[in-house]
C-alpha cells in the first residue's frame, strides 16, 4: 500500500464534505447548497488528481 501525500488526503476529505453538503441540501431542497456540494466534489476531486500527479513524479524520480 502506498502513501497518500496531502494534496490527496485533502481531496478525499473535500470531496466527502461535498458529498455531506448535497445530501443535505437534498434533504432539506435547497438548491444552493447542493450546488455548493457538487462543486466541492469536483474541486476535492481534482486537488486529489493533483496529489496523486505528485505522488507517482516524486516515485518516478526516486526510482531513476
Amino acid at each position: 500500500m502506498t502513501m497518500m501525500n496531502r494534496d490527496e488526503l485533502r481531496g478525499k476529505v473535500e470531496r466527502w464534505k461535498g458529498r455531506v453538503r448535497e445530501a443535505f441540501g437534498v434533504l432539506t431542497g435547497h438548491k444552493q447548497e447542493r450546488a455548493q456540494g457538487v462543486a466541492e466534489q469536483f474541486t476535492g476531486a481534482a486537488r486529489e488528481k493533483v496529489g496523486e500527479i505528485k505522488h507517482n513524479s516524486a516515485r518516478k524520480i526516486e526510482e531513476t
